[in-house]
């Protein structure tokens, strides 16, 4: 079979992913933060583009605009005060000349660096070096506490052994030791515990309830606490329950993360990308652009390709590029911003009911739902709504909180099972501390309700909603 060569025309289609196109899902699917970023970083970058002042009247996108090409004039400052012609020169420089107070700034060797006045949180390092040297160590106790300091975790607690910090110093492990017991009275109480045991057996040492049965529970029925199993507790001890359950209460007093109180982690608030607010019967959207930058093409290099030919081909090629990336970003921020929009006016179509009475009025719906009805793909969709939020009259939620499973009712129709969830935790929180529902009680009362799942289904939102079983509910 001879093999040879031939050319043939065949038509076939190919998506193409054209830049505009990867710009606009790109930044589709950026949270706000990650957008300010993204376009402060395109404004160090592209000379073209420039970021707009508030009071500025120019259009946003800056594209055809003609006020771009007006270069405001501003008229040159002139001094027209003229000095008299009978001044006595010679007696004005002697009188500027004679020495008088002076007040010159030197450097001083003694003065205190900028970086003391600038308030910072002290460490729990800090902290904990700063006790240790008040107590006057030797340089071989420093040595040792410097390492017993260093191996300490975000908790408190310490990450390493004994023979290991003694092995690095070098000295006998029993040095350690005692200098270790030394620094567990350190504040915060209960720091440099190796566990959770030590940690709390520091801590009821220093309530004064050594040998007490508080002690007890903690150095040998730990396991049993945990669990919240009180009546095997009240069985092991051989005593009464009431005084297990007074003991409980003065453990769960204690602190078991004791270098919690230093964290120096910032809480991240959530700034909204859409307000929506009820004004009379009517729920007003409004796009939060507070603190994004308004974009525009810098109208020099609009005059620079525009006008005369001194500019050489390479440059000019370099400007259009820059130009044509400004472009694709400003109408992809707009594009970006329009569709937020138009999802958010779907799903207020979708769930009226929620943001008029709240979660349990909370519809089931999903992607394809706002999809089809304005006419976008559902994983445009599923990028737009995340890590997008809503400021509401009900709160402050992610988009995707809007999209939840349905759960079937009893006598038909379906409820979403967020609303689900809600009616959990009003059910429990509402239930006698004594007699707590058991899942599949509350399964029987949803059913009161008009709301039909199981057992297993009780539980599994019982434990997204972070609530714990009956058997360790039950308060004695």
């Amino acid at each position: 079979m001879a093999l040879e060569l031939r050319q043939q025309l065949k038509l076939t289609q190919q998506l193409i992913m054209t830049p505009q196109l990867q710009m606009a899902i790109k930044l589709l699917q950026l949270s706000r933060l990650e957008l300010v970023d993204a376009i402060r970083q395109e404004l160090e970058e592209n000379p073209v583009l420039e970021e707009m002042s508030e009071a500025s009247a120019e259009e946003p996108d800056g594209i055809d605009n003609k006020s771009a090409d007006k270069s405001d004039t501003v008229d040159e400052v002139k001094i027209e005060e003229r000095m008299p012609d009978d001044v006595d020169w010679s007696n004005y420089i002697d009188e500027y000349n004679t020495p008088g107070r002076m007040n010159r700034e030197t450097e001083r060797r003694d003065a205190p660096s900028y970086e003391s006045f600038i308030a910072r949180k002290e460490s729990l390092q800090d902290h904990l070096l700063w006790q240790l040297l008040m107590a006057a160590p030797s340089e071989e106790e420093e040595r040792i506490g410097s390492l017993v300091i260093g191996n300490l975790n975000a908790d408190g607690y310490l990450d390493t052994s004994v023979e290991e910090i003694a092995k690095a110093v070098p000295c006998d492990p029993q040095d350690v030791e005692t200098l270790l017991r030394l620094m567990q009275t350190f504040d915060p109480v209960g720091i440099c515990a190796r566990d959770l045991k030590e940690c709390l057996m520091i801590q009821a040492r220093h309530l004064g309830l050594d040998n007490t049965l508080v002690t007890d529970i903690v150095k040998n029925h730990l396991n049993l606490l945990e669990t919240r199993n009180l009546k095997a507790l009240s069985r092991a001890l051989k005593i009464n329950i009431r005084d297990v359950v007074a003991a409980v209460d003065i453990i769960k007093q204690l602190e078991p993360k004791p270098g919690r109180l230093f964290n120096d982690e910032e809480a991240q608030h959530i700034i909204p990308d859409i307000y929506v607010y009820k004004l009379e019967d009517e729920f007003v959207i409004w796009l939060n652009d507070n603190g994004m930058p308004r974009l525009r093409v810098n109208a020099y290099y609009k005059r620079a390709l525009s006008g005369s030919d001194k500019i050489s081909e390479k440059t000019r090629e370099y400007v259009q590029e820059k130009m044509r990336s400004a472009t694709w970003l400003i109408r992809s921020i707009h594009q970006r911003q329009k569709t937020i929009y138009r999802v958010m006016e779907s799903i207020l179509k979708f769930q009226r009911e929620f943001f008029e009475k709240g979660v349990s009025h909370l519809r089931p719906m999903v992607l394809r739902h706002v999809a089809e009805d304005i006419g976008m793909h559902e994983s445009t969709i599923s990028r737009v709504t995340t890590n997008k939020y809503v400021h509401c009259p009900q709160g402050i939620f992610e988009l995707k909180f809007f999209f939840n499973s349905s759960i079937s009712r009893v006598h038909g129709g379906s409820v979403a099972s967020v609303s689900v969830q809600d009616k959990i935790r009003q059910i429990i929180e509402s239930e006698d501390s004594r007699k707590p529902y058991s899942d599949n009680q509350i399964s029987e009362i949803l059913k009161k309700y008009n709301i039909n799942i199981a057992r297993r289904t009780v539980a599994k939102y019982r434990e997204m909603l972070k609530v714990l079983p009956s058997s360790k509910r039950r308060k004695y």
